[in-house]
């Protein structure tokens, strides 16, 4: 018997793909057109921003160099300011520009953080809207208007309740004595401190209540559950996560209390001494812009550009050394 062997071959399978569409093209195409905008568009503002940054640098330095040119690196620690002769030194404004400032972050820190504590961990739920509200609504609030309430208000209250009775209490003591010598008039050096400290407040405590808020629950839940405290959960577990942002509020603080203008104008007293305590009065390189800029004229107009250089260095210094503060601790960590 013969067997009849059928060759079967399997038939070719084709894979049918049909082409894209006219349309479908042509959106691809309107989509890659619309990213590339996009990107040189937002590469553009940021070009921009790097754009001004040098060019305020630049007119800066070429404003102050015949300052420079003339006094040299003694600028920065010499204590005369005379116009009439045109003998200018930076040491006053800057020693009065770091007073200030320090005061302020000295008594502006610690609050926002009791602030920012109280808001995410503890304060009733019911409060915590408006609470908030009503500290972001401080930062909204002109620096003149602090300066006025500083002057008008704030002044005669801390002279009567707070300068008296603290200069009769330290008073002859030794070693610290000397830092609540001087006229009790309400002005000086810690007034504008602690108006600055009232300026700086509501910045630092709503960076440091929204970083707070973005620790994760689990974190929280898991050191309260191996029977942490609250405190320790803010110190040990808060805290180390959102360092970074709390570190950036306090040099947001410092970065306004370093360049504030009117609210230190009102208060500070406005004199070109040395202070020599806490109530002295003094000036900063702000208010010293504000109150003679406009009667400057030749070298006493290129000194006063001198001095916003002066300032904007210290702001780069500070803020150069909080980055390398928050790099140090990563490499700690092991980041």
């Amino acid at each position: 018997m013969t067997a009849t062997v059928t060759n079967m071959t399997p038939p070719t399978q084709t894979s049918n793909v049909s082409a894209p569409s006219a349309s479908m093209v042509a959106i691809a195409r309107r989509q890659r057109v619309q990213d590339m905008v996009f990107h040189r568009l937002t590469q553009t503002f940021s070009l921009l921003v790097l754009l001004a940054l040098a060019g305020i640098i630049v007119s800066l330095f070429i404003n102050a160099w015949p300052t420079f040119a003339k006094f040299g690196v003694k600028f920065l620690w010499y204590v005369e300011w005379d116009i009439i002769n045109e003998e200018f030194g930076a040491a006053i404004a800057i020693v009065g520009t770091v007073l200030s400032a320090g005061i302020a972050m000295i008594i502006g820190v610690p609050l926002a953080f009791g602030i920012a504590f109280f808001l995410t961990e503890t304060c009733p739920v019911w409060l915590r809207r408006p609470l908030g509200t009503a500290i972001e609504l401080l930062a909204a609030v002109p620096s003149i208007i602090y300066g006025m309430f500083g002057l008008f208000v704030f002044a005669p209250i801390y002279a009567n309740f707070f300068q008296v009775p603290v200069q009769q209490v330290f008073a002859g003591m030794p070693l610290v004595g000397w830092l609540f010598g001087g006229a009790t008039n309400g002005l000086g050096i810690l007034a504008a401190g602690i108006i600055l400290a009232f300026m700086v407040l509501p910045f630092i405590a709503a960076v440091m209540r929204d970083v707070f808020e973005i620790t994760p629950p689990i974190l929280r839940e898991s050191a309260y559950g191996l029977g942490c405290t609250t405190w320790e959960v803010v110190r040990k577990v808060v805290l180390p996560y959102t360092q970074k942002g709390v570190v950036g509020g306090i040099m947001l603080g410092l970065g306004r209390a370093l360049g504030e203008t009117m609210a230190v104008t009102f208060v500070i007293g406005n004199a070109n001494r040395m202070p020599t305590s806490l109530y002295s009065p003094g000036t900063s390189i702000a208010s010293l812009l504000a109150n003679e800029f406009g009667e400057a004229e030749a070298l006493h107009f290129n000194t006063l550009f001198a001095l916003g250089l002066v300032l904007f260095i210290i702001t780069f210094v500070v803020l150069a050394l909080a980055k390398w503060m928050i790099m140090r601790a990563e490499r700690a960590k092991g980041v």
